[in-house]
């Protein structure tokens, strides 16, 4: 995932990513030591929201840590420690750089839902999900090159309509619920499954913009021109 997740970043860069920092006597693209951003996640989804506002990290580098929830730890809680965890890991590892970590959590109440890894565990996320209201967290941590740390945590509620056991079997053919927690892809074929969403889009996907890009600004990292003004409105 890491490997596949690091191809697109190159194949970014060699277009001329979406970031611009200025260019250097040949043309290419410079970033300034300062302002180096690594990316703790090897997820697609969250390199391709951050493409989305102009943003192309000039690393991933996924921080491989256990995230197993602690006995008796609130989906909230769960989610920030592990946004804090994988940042602290990984900015070990990149001293001077910024450091963007982020967990999502799909939670039922206080029960913590699984990444499905097989068909049997999605199906037992949606039957759960079917015709009820969800909460999904998002923890975000950033690391500034002095090393401080900056959190945020953001909830989002969900509604799903009431599935069909053909309508689950189907999803589950198409694959794309594997890894994802709740199993189930809001920006994917589950999009049809959803009545409302309160709150955050982005953060339902993985991560969310606004907060991350309050967190980028207030730490001193530059945003382009172009998306300086750019945010998160969906509601």
């Amino acid at each position: 995932m890491a490997r596949r997740a690091q191809a697109r970043l190159d194949h970014r860069s060699s277009d001329g990513g979406a970031t611009d920092w200025g260019r250097d006597a040949h043309g290419a693209a410079a970033v300034r030591p300062d302002q180096r951003l690594v990316l703790a996640s090897a997820s697609p989804r969250r390199l391709d929201l951050l493409a989305q506002i102009g943003i192309a990290p000039d690393a991933i580098d996924a921080a491989d840590i256990d995230e197993a929830p602690l006995k008796a730890e609130l989906p909230p809680r769960h989610a920030a420690r592990l946004a804090a965890a994988k940042a602290a890991r990984v900015a070990a590892r990149h001293p001077g750089a910024f450091v963007l970590a982020a967990d999502t959590v799909v939670a039922v109440g206080r029960r913590i839902l699984p990444k499905a890894e097989d068909a049997a565990s999605a199906r037992a996320c949606l039957a759960l999900l079917s015709g009820r209201r969800h909460r999904v967290y998002g923890g975000v941590t950033l690391i500034d090159p002095a090393g401080r740390a900056r959190h945020r945590l953001v909830c989002s509620q969900v509604v799903v309509k009431r599935l069909e056991a053909a309508e689950i079997a189907d999803y589950l053919a198409g694959g794309e619920w594997h890894g994802k927690a709740g199993g189930y892809a809001i920006q994917g074929a589950a999009a049809i499954f959803v009545r409302a969403i309160h709150g955050s889009y982005s953060n339902i996907v993985g991560l969310p913009l606004f907060e991350t890009v309050a967190l980028l600004r207030g730490a001193g990292f530059r945003l382009t021109r172009k998306n300086e003004n750019q945010g998160e409105g969906v509601s």
